[in-house]
Parts: structure tokens; C-alpha cells; sequence
């Protein structure tokens, strides 16, 4: 299959949420939309990553790893669509995550142009199928049923006997072998409407001339302007991560139970918000090793390192109803050794103030910050928002704005920017000679001389110290030195690195 991998942008939403226009949260899409449906375990993780060309969703034997919606994109003979992928459905299920499952399908359904039914070819048909495929036949809307798991042109007859689910376009393929992916995605993209690229041909020859010169993608340590910023949530589980989300987003984008571990994939929305498109992800709660039993749950908390390694910002969240754990202090040890900017976020603050049911006076937030920033010293440059993730919704659905979710996205943006700050090697030169090194309380085998210092690269900010010896920074000297370039030129939210490089007598001879 030539099937082309793309980069995703960022999509500018227009339609206003629960928020009020002054927040100007949005999200939106103009591309059309196709979405993947089925019952647990016939493989639909599995396409979902063969058309999108990635390993955004987890895959395994076991059934319903696939909780919440899952976007991507997917481009095809020039063209590109969004690709939803659900969670295996069950219509008759009443448990809680079944039923919020088939909730979260729902809405894919609901806003997809095209459906495609997933079935597994290798085994006979069952209830749920026959009651998905009526449900599906009800909405109207083109359907195409993908028999899986047909490894070869041999088998393809044998998927003829799934017609009786009443859906007439049928497909025999096979998602981990790409058999026969060409002809669903011909037979997809010839029903979906796309926008009119009219602007894109009109385009001057001029106006292309620049964008070829122009770089499209931003290096790790990137000095161009981002298109996104992208929010990674972090914590343990059930701390209201995806609470959070939805608050931000003012909608029901994650499942939320008060079962740990409920979100295995990351779910992730694109947001507008004061003229800054912000990528909100939702990521699985991160345990220990001997904590994760199942298959999932360990590709799960990989997913979510993977996530956060690739985030700007970390929005690391703390249940305020327990204090900081050592789980805390390991998650935000990862954010910090990854070089992610950090935001530490008090969740659940109305629970141990207004809403306190056990008697207790209520927390006194300075003491509480006090308590933070012991058990996370090395955190000491984050900034450390309180809030009520449960409580934001609920303002949210009464149409009433949420003062600490702003101000936790203004905390968000200012970080990413700081992050991303640049001081020239003048600045940094005028800086050294202010400083008093002496100061710094360094063995005198660790002393060192800085002849001057620059600016390396941003995101994180990272310093070059060129010395008179080949020595490894002492902490306590790493420790002053980061503390009189924060309170020189911010860097808030930021770990700040540095790297030594020892005069070289040859060279200067």
C-alpha cells in the first residue's frame, strides 16, 4: 500500500464551548471524518494504526484496552481525513466502563461522514454484532463492514457469509498485513466531502517560493515559531487527570470512573484559547513496574513517557486529599530529567477546604505549598496552581466561567514561553561579572573559572560554561548558578541545563 505519512496540524477550532467568549475555548476540525467501530478485540486498534501509519493506539489480545476516543489522520491519494477510533462496543453491557464506552463510540458516530464496521473474520458472528451493525444501519450514513483478519486472497470467499449483517459494502482485509487496505480506503474517501482547496492553486508562485524556504518542522531545541503548544497531563491514577481534561475542554472528550487506571490511551483535544492553539493530552496514570499487572496497563504507562517526552509543558497533578506521594515525586521526577517544562497542579482543593466532610479545619494553601515544595525540591522553579477539576465542569454546564482554569492555561502558556527564551551571550557576559562566586560554597578540588558563558539552545534553556578545567559542575555550584540566572532572567516552569567545556591550551595557543 503507498500510503503516505503526514505530520498533524494543528486544527483551529470555531465552535464556542460551555465557556464564556472571553475564555474563547474552541475546537473544531473542517476535515472529514470517518470512524472505526466494532465489538471488543476484532482489531480495531490495530487498523486504526495501519491507515494512520502510526502506534498511536495500544494494541494486545486483550479484549477492550481501547477505552476513549482515539483521533488521527490518515492521507489518501492526496487527500487527508480524520480517523476516529472507539472502544470495543457492547450495546447491551450495562457496567460502567462498557456503557461509558459505548457513550464516548457515540459521539465518534455522531460526528463521523463514514463508518467502518470492524468484524473478525476468523470467527462466527455474535449478538453484538448483529445489534451494532442494525444500530449503524439506522444512522444513514454510508457504511462499510471491514472483515478482518483475511491474511491472504485465498481466504476473501470466506467473509462473504458476514453479509447477512445487511451491510452491502463489504471488505475482506487484514489490518496487521495491509491485504486489500487500498480498496477500503478508495471506497471511504470517494463518499467523504472535502473542503474546496481553491487557495491552494490560486497560491503565487512568489508566496511558494517563501514557504519552500521556510522550515515546515521545528527541531527539538527549535528557534522558529511553534504552531501549538502541547499540554501533557501527568500523575498517578485516579488524581482527576481526565477530569481535567474536560474541564479544560468543557466537554465529556475522557471517561472519567472513580476506577484507577480507567484511561490507557492518550486522549488528546485541540483547543483555542486567547489566540494560542493549545494540544491538551490526557495520559494513562503512570505506576510502578511491580504495580502493572496487565498487558495494557504496562503499554499504557510507556505510552504516557512517550507522551509526556514529547509535551512542552507537564501539567503534573497531586490529589489534595492524600498530599504529595512518592509516586508524585518519581512522575515529576520524569518530567524533569526529560527537560519538560513543569506546572505543578493541586487537584481536589475544594475537598480539604469549602467541601472538608471530616470534621477538619480546612487547608491553609500556604502551608500546603510549603509541603510541596519540600517533598519536590528539585521542582522548586515550577509554579504550583490549586483547583477543583470537578467543580470547574460543574460551572462549565451552569455556563459560568472557571477563573482557576484559566489562570491554570495562563500559568501554561507564560511557562512555554519562558521555556523557549533566549538571553544573548552579551546579557549572559554582563550577568557574569555581576555575580560573586564565591558564594557558591565549592570544594576547592570542584573550583572552577568561567571565561564567559552563552546560550546554547532553548526548550529547555541550556548554557555552555567555557573553564579553565575539566571538572563536572558541583551541585552546590550548579544549584547557585541556576538560582542567580533565574532570578536574573526568569526561565519559569523550566529546568535549566548546562554543560561545561574546558579551555583548550592548544587551540588558544
Amino acid at each position: 500500500m503507498n500510503q503516505k505519512k503526514t505530520r498533524r496540524p494543528a486544527q483551529k477550532g470555531r465552535n464556542r464551548g460551555p465557556h464564556s467568549a472571553s475564555t474563547a475555548f474552541s475546537q473544531d476540525s473542517s476535515q472529514p471524518t470517518f470512524a472505526i467501530v466494532g465489538r471488543p478485540n476484532v482489531g480495531k486498534s490495530t487498523l486504526f494504526n495501519r491507515l494512520t501509519g502510526t502506534r498511536r493506539s495500544i494494541v494486545g489480545d486483550e479484549p477492550g484496552i481501547t477505552r476513549d476516543r482515539i483521533y488521527g489522520e490518515v492521507e489518501w491519494d492526496g487527500k487527508t481525513a480524520r480517523l476516529v477510533d472507539t472502544g470495543g462496543i457492547v450495546p447491551d453491557d450495562e457496567a460502567l466502563i462498557p456503557s461509558e464506552i459505548y457513550r464516548q463510540a457515540k459521539v465518534g458516530i455522531e460526528e463521523a461522514q463514514a463508518i467502518v464496521m470492524v468484524v473478525d473474520g476468523r470467527t462466527e458472528l455474535a449478538a453484538p454484532d448483529l445489534e451494532l451493525a442494525r444500530i449503524l444501519l439506522r444512522s444513514g450514513k454510508p457504511l462499510f463492514l471491514a472483515v478482518n483478519k483475511i491474511d491472504t486472497e485465498a481466504l476473501d470467499a470466506g467473509a462473504e457469509n458476514f453479509r447477512q449483517l445487511g451491510i452491502h459494502n463489504l471488505i475482506a482485509i487484514s489490518a496487521e498485513h495491509g491485504h486489500n487496505i487500498g480498496d477500503l480506503l478508495d471506497e471511504v474517501f470517494a463518499v467523504l466531502k472535502f473542503p474546496a482547496e481553491e487557495e491552494e492553486e490560486q497560491k503565487p508562485i512568489e508566496e511558494e517560493e517563501s514557504d519552500e524556504q521556510a522550515p515546515s518542522l521545528h527541531r527539538t531545541h527549535g528557534e522558529y515559531e511553534q504552531h501549538e503548544t502541547r499540554i501533557a497531563i501527568i500523575g498517578r491514577p485516579n488524581v482527576g487527570k481526565s477530569t481535567l481534561l474536560n474541564a479544560i475542554t468543557g466537554t465529556s472528550r475522557a471517561i472519567v470512573s472513580p476506577i484507577a487506571g480507567t484511561t490507557r490511551d492518550a486522549v488528546d483535544e485541540v483547543i483555542e484559547y486567547k489566540d494560542k492553539t493549545l494540544r491538551i493530552i490526557d495520559t494513562a496514570g503512570i505506576r510502578r513496574k511491580g504495580k502493572t499487572h496487565e498487558l495494557a496497563e504496562k503499554l499504557s504507562v510507556v505510552m504516557s513517557r512517550r507522551h509526556l517526552e514529547a509535551a512542552d509543558v507537564s501539567l503534573l497533578m497531586i490529589d489534595a486529599t492524600e498530599g504529595v506521594t512518592a509516586s508524585d515525586a518519581t512522575i515529576g521526577g520524569y518530567a524533569h530529567e526529560s527537560g519538560r517544562s513543569v506546572v505543578i497542579v493541586v487537584n481536589k482543593w475544594d475537598l480539604v477546604t469549602t467541601h472538608r466532610t471530616d470534621g477538619k479545619p480546612a487547608a491553609d494553601r500556604k502551608i500546603f505549598e510549603e509541603q510541596v515544595r519540600y517533598h519536590l525540591k528539585y521542582l522548586n522553579y515550577a509554579p504550583i496552581v490549586f483547583l477543583s477539576a470537578a467543580n470547574a465542569i460543574e460551572r462549565a454546564q451552569n455556563g459560568q466561567e472557571s477563573r482557576d482554569v484559566q489562570h491554570l492555561l495562563d500559568t501554561a502558556i507564560r511557562v512555554a514561553e519562558e521555556r523557549r527564551k533566549r538571553v544573548s551571550t552579551g546579557q549572559m557576559n554582563r550577568f557574569l561579572e555581576q555575580i560573586d562566586f564565591q558564594r557558591a560554597g565549592v570544594p576547592l578540588a570542584k573550583k572552577m573559572r568561567i571565561f564567559y558563558m552563552t546560550q546554547a539552545a532553548v526548550a529547555p534553556p541550556t548554557f555552555v560554561l567555557f573553564t579553565d578545567r575539566d571538572v563536572k559542575l558541583h551541585f552546590s555550584f550548579e544549584r547557585f548558578l541556576e538560582n542567580q540566572i533565574r532570578a536574573a532572567f526568569g526561565f519559569e516552569g523550566s529546568p535549566i541545563w548546562f554543560k561545561v567545556k574546558p579551555r583548550n591550551k592548544k587551540t588558544d595557543d
